[in-house]
């Protein structure tokens, strides 16, 4: 068993392909086994989805805005601001882990799908997610 901590960039809100940005920083995976990704925060969520037409992000990002708002009378936890609360609720919609199965030496992902972060912070700090290759 192997692990590595990633430190991502900080991005802006929404959705980002981070694929890639977990490769690099990955060693050489075993022919067969696991690659389990836990993100460390609670207003940021990981997801599998489509990679190749970028208005599936656009659409996720309108759908998750629309649907989980700011500022709603009912919110409690308000303090660090509007975007908070609905950054909670929308991690517990993406998740914060994935497990993603390794065959023949690579990611065991189809075709069309990619690794996402679900930033959900107006002003996010560069997010750490834990990797551990399972062989």
């Amino acid at each position: 068993m192997i692990q590595v901590l990633i430190q991502l960039q900080p991005k802006k809100r929404g959705f980002h392909l981070i694929t890639n940005e977990v490769l690099k920083a990955l060693p050489q995976f075993p022919q067969t086994g696991i690659l389990h990704l836990f993100i460390q925060h609670t207003s940021a969520g990981l997801c599998i989805n489509e990679n190749a037409d970028p208005t599936v992000l656009q659409d996720m990002n309108a759908w998750f805005d629309d649907n989980i708002k700011e500022n709603e009378p009912y919110y409690r936890h308000i303090y660090e601001g509007a975007d908070d609360m609905p950054a909670h609720i929308k991690s517990v919609l993406t998740g914060t882990e994935l497990n993603i199965p390794i065959v023949n030496g690579k990611l065991g992902l189809g075709t069309w799908q990619g690794i996402y972060l679900g930033e959900f912070r107006n002003q996010a700090v560069g997010r750490k997610i834990i990797a551990t290759i399972i062989s």
